[in-house]
This record gives C-alpha cells, sequence and structure tokens, in this order.
C-alpha cells in the first residue's frame, strides 16, 4: 500500500462493467487497481439498464463492495447516437428519426456521446472540492473529455485524459476531423495535468500534433491475472485455431486466414491431423462469405455473439489464438498504434497468438516481448501456413516478458501520474 492512501479519485468512464463491451475491461481494471493502492475510487458511469448488451449484472454489487468502488449512475439523452450499444427505438418512426440524427450529428462533427454530458453533470451537482483530488476520464466519446474539464473547473481539482483510441487522426475513421473539433482537443490536452494513451505510435502521433512533451504517458491495455486466472478452457478434441471479436473492413478482414486454411487443406503433413476454425462474434456473414470464397466453409465453425466469460473460455482451450489489427503490409503512425485488447486476453490465458499486423506496429512489440506467438503481414500466407503446420505437430512458442502487460504494474504506473498530478495542482496552489 502507499504511504499516502485515501486520495480521492473521481472516474468518468461511459464504458463499465456491467456493459459487455471490450472498454469496460480497461476501465474496470484500472478502478480495481487504484482502489487496491489506496484510492478512493467513485466511477461515474451510464446505468446499466441503458446498455443493450450486459454480463452477469447480478454480481456487480458484490464485486464493487468487495474493491471498495462507488457508482454514479447518470442517465443519457441522446441513445439513438449509439444504436448498437444503447437501448433505443429500433423500429419505426423513431428508429428513423435516429438515423437522421445521426447523419447529421456525422456531418456536424458531433461527439455521440454528446448526450451523456448534462446527465453526468447532474449527478455530479452534490460533489465539492473535498470529494475529488483528482479527476480522470477515459474516452471515446470524447464528450467525456469536456465534463471532466468543467467538473475540475467546479472542483478545483487537476484532470487527466486516457485515450483509449485517438479522437483526431482516428485511424478507424475515414473522414478528416474539423479544424474546430482539433482546436477543441489541443484545449483540453492543454488545460490537462497529465494524458495517457495506449500505444506508443499513437502517442508519438498525437506528440507531433500538440507537442505534449513529458506531460504523455503510454499506459497500454493490459490483462488481470487474478480473472484470467478463473477461466476454465474449452475442451476441443481438435486442433483449435479461434477467433474472437469485430472486424473493420476493408483493414481489418478474415480473408486473409482463410486463404491460409485452403492451403492447409491440402498439406500432405496435416492430412491425419483434426482441425477447425471458431469464430465467435457478431459477423458471421463476412467470416463465412470468406470461408465460401476460399472453399473451406467445411474448416469453419461459428458461434456468433457470446458472453464475454465464454469468448475467453475458448481462447484458454484453442491451440491458436488469431488476432488482427490490419491486414496492411504498410501503414501509418495511427494504423500502427493499434493493439487490439484480444492480443493481452491471449497473453494472460497463456495461449499462443497468430498476429496479422503491418511491419513495426505495436502489437507486434508487444508479442515480440512477451515471446508469445508470430507476427506475420497479411500478405504473408507461408509465413502464417510454416506456423500453424509447426503448431500442429508439436511446437510451441517460449513465453518472456508478459507480466508487463498484467494490470497490477501497469495500474501502478497509473498511480505515479495521478498522485504526481495532486503534487502539481497543491504545488500551484501554495504559489
Amino acid at each position: 500500500m502507499p504511504d499516502t492512501p485515501g486520495n480521492k479519485l473521481l472516474f468518468l468512464a461511459y464504458p463499465f462493467p456491467p456493459a459487455n463491451i471490450t472498454a469496460a475491461v480497461r476501465t474496470w481494471n484500472m478502478a480495481r487497481y487504484l482502489g487496491r493502492l489506496g484510492w478512493e475510487v467513485t466511477v461515474v458511469t451510464l446505468h446499466p439498464s441503458i446498455w443493450r448488451q450486459v454480463e452477469q449484472p447480478e454480481r456487480m454489487g458484490e464485486r464493487l463492495q468487495k474493491e471498495g468502488i462507488r457508482l454514479i449512475l447518470t442517465d443519457h439523452r441522446w441513445r439513438c447516437l449509439s444504436p448498437d450499444h444503447l437501448r433505443c427505438w429500433n423500429r419505426g418512426p423513431g428508429w428513423l428519426a435516429g438515423g437522421i440524427c445521426r447523419r447529421i450529428t456525422r456531418h456536424l462533427g458531433i461527439d455521440r456521446g454528446i448526450g451523456w454530458v448534462k446527465p453526468v453533470e447532474q449527478a455530479c451537482a452534490a460533489l465539492t472540492p473535498e470529494d475529488v483530488d483528482v479527476l480522470l476520464a477515459t474516452g471515446s466519446p470524447f464528450a467525456a473529455f469536456t465534463v471532466a474539464r468543467r467538473l475540475s473547473e467546479r472542483l478545483a481539482c487537476p484532470y487527466i485524459l486516457d485515450y483509449r483510441d485517438p479522437w483526431t487522426g482516428n485511424p478507424h475513421v475515414t473522414r478528416s476531423s474539423s479544424p474546430h473539433i482539433f482546436r477543441k482537443e489541443a484545449r483540453l490536452l492543454a488545460e490537462s495535468a497529465a494524458v495517457t494513451i495506449v500505444s506508443a505510435s499513437w502517442g508519438e502521433a498525437m506528440d507531433r500534433r500538440f507537442g505534449l512533451g513529458s506531460k504523455l504517458h503510454v499506459i497500454s491495455n493490459g490483462y488481470d491475472p487474478e480473472d484470467l486466472a478463473a477461466v476454465v478452457p474449452k475442451e476441443f478434441d481438435h486442433f483449435a485455431i479461434v477467433y474472437t471479436g469485430n472486424f473493420y473492413p476493408p483493414k481489418r478482414v478474415i480473408s486473409p486466414l482463410m486463404a491460409v486454411l485452403d492451403r492447409l487443406k491440402i498439406h500432405p503433413s496435416v492430412q491425419d491431423i483434426p482441425w477447425f476454425f471458431h469464430y465467435y462474434g457478431g459477423q458471421e456473414a463476412h467470416v463465412r462469405a470468406e470461408a465460401e470464397r476460399f472453399g473451406v466453409m467445411d474448416r469453419v465453425v461459428c458461434h456468433g455473439r457470446v458472453p464475454r466469460a465464454e469468448a475467453l473460455s475458448a481462447v484458454r482451450g484453442a491451440h491458436v489464438a488469431v488476432v488482427i489489427t490490419s491486414v496492411a503490409a504498410e501503414a501509418t503512425m495511427e494504423e500502427r498504434g493499434i493493439v487490439t485488447g484480444k492480443v493481452f486476453e491471449a497473453l494472460g490465458l497463456g495461449t499462443p497468438v497468430l498476429l496479422i499486423a503491418p511491419r513495426e506496429s505495436d502489437a507486434r512489440v508487444v508479442i515480440d516481448t512477451a515471446g508469445s506467438g508470430g507476427c506475420f503481414t497479411g500478405t504473408d500466407l507461408q509465413g502464417m501456413e510454416s506456423f500453424l503446420l509447426r503448431m500442429m505437430t508439436g511446437w510451441r512458442p517460449q513465453p518472456a516478458d508478459r507480466e508487463r502487460f498484467a494490470w497490477p504494474g501497469l495500474a501502478s504506473r497509473l498511480d505515479q501520474i495521478l498522485r504526481h498530478a495532486i503534487a502539481g495542482n497543491e504545488m500551484a496552489g501554495i504559489s
């Protein structure tokens, strides 16, 4: 425990359990392990009834009490801007009106989380400066950053911005951000006490745009050794290749792997070894279409969207977990910074990874550091085939420094950043 326990953290975390989305894994582990380092953590998040997909909501009270985490639950006024994740009208005139709203906000560059700003301010209205020492906001949605600055002014405390994705310069967004959004982000960054981001390349790109210097810190995603230790492996009666999660065509697609499976089908050295590819996620149509195109549908099993616990069980039981950041061989700095959370789940579960990513990507650095698999570009079909053939005949990679990506250590680094921000605020008050 730290020498000065009891500092009060207000954590604006739009995604948080029991929401069944990947981003909630990061926010939960931040709150959980900061609490264990002596922080009094209060999380401001959406009421669970607002999410379309939740997982084990009945357990949340027990988990929060065990970790000493307090929740402030909020409403959301414009749920129609995020219909995939939030409960809203999904038929008839309501759905039509929501579609019109989404088109208008996209055209104007309005953050989809704009409807969360007022509910957060209202939910936090009773807080006083004595209740909060430092404020941490995670984005996206980046509307959380706007409300963080407003609250920090009222509560007279520093705020820190945690980027799970870039705001401007996001490689997943094809449309360029407007000058207005760029200026808004620059102002929020300038007034922040510190900035954290999940990968080094994204951090370097942000530093080039905004000149953040020593204010910028890399706090990657990671794995929770305690939660993953309880995962029971799914028992496959064959060599199992598993992919869990989403695709983002045209850069994150399953096509290269399907081409490799086509080669495996006719390779003489594994004709007597039963094997199948398993997909867990909501984009079965893409997987089936590519499997049919390459003639490997008889080797593909689609399980659909499943609870996170079931997906983790499949990864732990798999012989190989496939992770794809981009099928492009070369990439921009922003694209090199994509490191999906699926990488860390496989590390923590001890499952070898077949990573498809651009050259010099940050995801490759993670795999190489942890010694947990093989890294290939989307065009290196022969390399992927050789890797799978070796795995099928008994070879295993030798793990190295995977503990670097465990949440207890990551939270310790975040703890130092938060405490430094408080110290800086106190010094500014003295001067």
